[in-house]
């Protein structure tokens, strides 16, 4: 009683009731958003003005990142200033089980896909700087200096904690795993190097935990710094082994937005497809941004002979719900050693996979993305003037299709892309200007114009199939009239040969403007967040958007030609 009189003597009566009311009422719950609006200034004023606590700034996307209560919320999606809100939902590092348990000796994935012998000519990825937004990378011979010995480690950057060059050690293990396949400088006993590009430099950027999880505010953060930093520290690619599932199209998507800018800004991104194969309409964010390379995985049987390869079951595959052809490229993913402090949360989750002090072997898209990167690593060295764009053109015209003994293709394109990467025919390439065809990125990032791919839907085949007019596909590969079907092959070895099936017409990196006739579902919401609201760029579109989006990309809502 004596410290209510107190109250009201102090503030008076009208205040001290507010104020006892809420001394005794517990604190509403909070729950992490990501706010849009037109500019990031504006966005700071009006989430200060709702009450809200402003955890990230997005820059890159006009977005700052918040814990809000509902009612904060509620008021803050009113607002002229908010033209989007997201709920923070989870990512994922792109990990796989591992399906063999037999042990075998280190996977030559530099020799499967020519690096080596690029090693030897003098290409070794120097003067290219790789970031890999992951969780974090441990500091290891082999890691922190390259193959010249100059230390190569640049900077780290805490995207959790918003700090850099602080200690961050992965206690995770799969972000070490993943920088070693892209740059490891150790040499093995036949003087082959480990890592792709072993000379490349590296910026670690750290945005998941121990546990493999990380925030989409998290990681856009992380992005956003690459960006900003990309000048000062070389930046020219961007590894993303990590897939979460898609929650609206790939315009929509606040992560995916910001990897579209770093695009834009000339940074290579090369993302996983996931590990949510064989089904089809699997491919994950930010793996389902039509301009980024997308990276499906092949076991390599543990040798560096292509004839004994096949397509991992575990490996995404497209179409995207917007129709796109993913992944454009297959790596080795399957059984990859890599290196790994052995106290890592994965190495003591599964030391049935680990050899030695700090080796240990995972399968997934995460691998096989960090073998392109490398790759890339090597093409700008060898090109430095090479756009994103080209870098995808030439990274496709060289990778070799898996066939079966008939000649025709082993796998559909909606699982491996193009075929299996070849680093010495990619940096030896002149083509220019055979991919993204028909997309423009300015227009989708200010949202005025949106894209849909070229697959379709035949429902008496029950298959998918590339809706690209002027194509010869006979000449190319004899009767592969479709491309995905309910009985798809999942043979056990393929050659993976030379010449793509698209070497022509690049008949499935075409893309048409998004319109009011797409022939599939309309725009659909961020399931997670809130409804629809005012200043969206898209919010004339025709349709509007109910049910489960998971059910819709299941089943496909495509269009029917029959």
């Amino acid at each position: 009683m004596r410290r209510v009189s107190k109250i009201i003597g102090t503030f008076g009566i009208g205040a001290a009731a507010a104020l006892i009311l809420t001394l005794q009422e517990p604190t509403a719950k909070t729950e992490r958003w990501i706010v849009q609006g037109h500019d990031l200034a504006s966005v700071v004023t009006a989430v200060g003005q709702a009450g809200g606590e402003i955890t990230h700034e997005l820059g890159i996307i006009r977005a700052v990142g918040a814990e809000l209560t509902a009612k904060q919320a509620e008021r803050l999606s009113q607002q002229r200033e908010v033209a989007r809100m997201y709920g923070d939902v989870t990512v994922e590092l792109a990990e796989a089980d591992d399906d063999d348990s037999d042990s075998l000796r280190k996977t030559r994935y530099p020799a499967l896909v020519g690096a080596d012998q690029l090693h030897a000519a003098g290409t070794d990825g120097y003067g290219v700087t790789i970031a890999v937004l992951d969780s974090g990378v441990m500091y290891r011979e082999g890691l922190n200096r390259a193959a010249d010995n100059h230390w190569r480690r640049l900077w780290t950057y805490d995207a959790i904690r918003d700090r850099s060059n602080v200690h961050t050690p992965d206690k995770n293990g799969h972000g070490s795993h993943v920088a070693a396949i892209a740059v490891n400088s150790r040499q093995d006993s036949g003087d082959g190097y480990n890592g792709i590009a072993p000379n490349a430099d590296l910026v670690v950027v750290k945005a998941f935990g121990e546990d493999g999880s990380g925030t989409y505010a998290d990681v856009i953060r992380g992005i956003d710094w690459v960006v900003e930093h990309q000048t000062t520290f070389g930046i020219r690619v961007l590894n993303c082994s990590f897939s979460a599932l898609p929650q609206s199209y790939y315009w929509d998507d606040p992560l995916n937005q910001a990897i579209m800018a770093a695009w834009d800004a000339g940074i290579v991104v090369v993302a996983s497809a996931g590990n949510g194969g064989p089904d089809p309409m699997t491919i994950g964010v930010p793996g389902n941004v039509p301009y980024v390379i997308t990276v499906g995985a092949l076991h390599d049987d543990g040798t560096a002979d292509d004839s004994d390869d096949y397509l991992a079951s575990f490996s995404s595959a497209g179409p995207t719900l917007e129709a796109f052809v993913k992944p454009e490229v297959v790596a080795p993913g399957g059984r990859v050693w890599s290196l790994m402090d052995d106290d890592a949360y994965l190495a003591e989750t599964y030391p049935q996979y680990a050899e030695d002090e700090d080796w240990f072997r995972m399968s997934g898209t995460s691998q096989a993305t960090a073998v392109v990167s490398g790759v890339v690593a090597l093409m700008l060295q060898e090109d430095p003037s090479l756009t994103p764009d080209n870098v995808k053109c030439r990274l496709m015209d060289a990778a070799h299709a898996a066939v079966d003994d008939g000649g025709h293709l082993a796998y559909s394109p909606l699982q491996q892309g193009a075929g299996l990467i070849d680093a010495v025919g990619a940096t030896s390439s002149t083509r220019i200007g055979c991919a993204n065809l028909g997309l423009d990125l300015a227009k989708d990032l200010a949202g005025s114009q949106h894209f849909a791919g070229p697959v379709r839907w035949k429902s008496a085949t029950e298959s998918f199939y590339i809706d690209n007019v002027g194509y010869d596909w006979d000449s190319a590969y004899p009767a592969e009239d479709f491309f995905w079907t309910a009985a798809s092959p999942w043979v056990s070895a393929s050659p993976w040969v030379s010449g793509s099936p698209w070497t022509s017409a690049s008949p499935w990196v075409s893309a048409s403007p998004w319109v009011s006739a797409s022939p599939w579902v309309s725009a659909s919401p961020w399931v997670s967040a809130s409804p629809w609201v005012s200043g969206i760029p898209w919010e004339n579109a025709p349709y509007t958007w109910s049910g489960d989006l998971t059910e819709t990309m299941s089943t496909g809502s495509w269009l029917d030609d029959d």
